[in-house]
């Protein structure tokens, strides 16, 4: 059984910001039944690369899930839903303030109903405020919560995002983490339900500030000022190839050297320690430019492997799965999706040693178990299709 096994999830939300978290805590043993609207439902349904009627991005983040399609404009279908979170653990959503209150199911209406639940809105920048009224994507909360910033071309002083839905896939997990403390909580006795607000806005300035906020977080002018730790990251091009290394030690640095086949830079009195290294940068540049050019990647990584320089080629997303590191870890496991046919997805990052979480069934059909979970809660599921209740 998966450390979750015998957890009720609601699972309201549609794209990612909400979903992923379901769809983690499906892995982990919950019965996660995710509730949509008749027709397009959650919208990633249809967005992307598709087989069968089912996207990439749809199956990535809803696995695991029950699906269940109620018309929430019917009183019916409101009676449906309240009785479906009667009995939940969670109950998780993230439409923008006010929407799930207008339906007669924000926090309030559902605690009237089930007192310890763990209730989750989540929503771009929080239930009040300036912005709170405002629609908000993922590459806006990047902008707002300044990682896009963190992103700024050295050499243009243009800020750029990144290429994927990080705000998102952090607020995701941010949940995730929130709602197995607060089942926690509720499971010792220091609370029965509660609500958990996460905003978008807080998540990514939380996962940004760590690392990127290291002069930003020292305020008195006396503090000593140097470049955050990301802002030297960059992909090296070399003969034949790209790969990325770090050499934040003279050690390293030194091995470096021997990695591109030239050991005795290190000994040059300008670059023999890191403060002289920092003092004549635009010289070493160019040497390491020109060492890089003659190098493939091959020869890099076997010298880089042999004086213990951290380096890896630049892997792609479609030969990643070849990874030896990758295979050996059995990252990937690849099924048949009734939908989608072959399909490849990442197991569950934690590995339990006791409690093992695993790749929970596919993603659901639009509506694969409307029936079901009717039937379930004691209504009769053609009564419902008949009078439009369910799909």
């Amino acid at each position: 059984m998966g450390p979750l096994e015998g957890v009720k999830v609601v699972d309201m939300s549609v794209m990612i910001s909400g979903p992923l978290a379901g769809m983690m805590l499906a892995d982990q043993g919950a019965d996660v039944i995710k509730v949509e609207s008749p027709g397009l439902g959650d919208i990633m349904r249809f967005l992307g690369t598709n087989k069968g009627g089912m996207t990439g991005i749809f199956a990535n983040n809803n696995r695991g899930k029950r699906s269940l399609v109620v018309d929430l404009k019917k009183p019916e279908g409101i009676e449906l839903v309240k009785k479906l979170v009667a009995d939940a653990d969670v109950v998780i959503q993230n439409f923008r303030p006010g929407a799930m209150e207008r339906l007669g199911l924000g926090y309030d209406d559902v605690r009237a109903v089930n007192e310890d639940v763990v209730y989750v809105s989540i929503s771009g920048y929080g239930p009040d405020g300036p912005y709170s009224h405002r629609r908000v994507y993922d590459n806006v909360i990047q902008a707002a919560s300044g990682l896009a910033s963190v992103q700024t071309d050295p050499a243009t002083g243009v800020p750029s995002l990144y290429r994927t839905l990080l705000c998102d896939k952090v607020t995701s997990y941010t949940a995730a983490q929130a709602i197995t403390a607060a089942l926690y909580a509720r499971a010792t006795g220091k609370a029965k339900g509660q609500h958990i607000v996460l905003a978008m806005l807080d998540a990514a300035v939380a996962f940004m500030w760590p690392d990127s906020a290291m002069d930003a977080a020292l305020l008195d002018d006396d503090a000593v000022r140097t470049p955050t730790i990301g802002s030297n990251y960059s992909v090296t091009p070399l003969a034949d190839g790209f790969v990325s290394a770090g050499a934040v030690t003279d050690a390293e640095f030194r091995g470096m050297c021997a990695a591109f086949g030239r050991p005795e830079i290190a000994d040059d009195p300008r670059f023999s320690n890191a403060l002289v290294r920092t003092q004549h940068m635009a010289e070493l540049v160019a040497i390491m430019r020109e060492m890089a050019a003659a190098t493939t990647v091959e020869q890099f990584l076997a010298g880089a492997e042999e004086h213990d320089v951290p380096a890896s080629k630049i892997n792609s997303l479609h030969e990643i799965h070849d990874d030896p590191q990758v295979v050996h870890n059995r990252v990937f496991v690849e099924r048949d999706h009734p939908m989608a046919g072959r399909i490849r997805e990442p197991r569950p990052a934690p590995r339990f040693s006791h409690t093992p979480a695993a790749v929970s069934a596919p993603a659901p059909r639009f509506g694969e178990h409307s029936d079901e979970i009717a039937t379930e809660l004691g209504f009769d599921p053609a009564e419902l299709r008949a009078a439009g209740v369910i799909h």
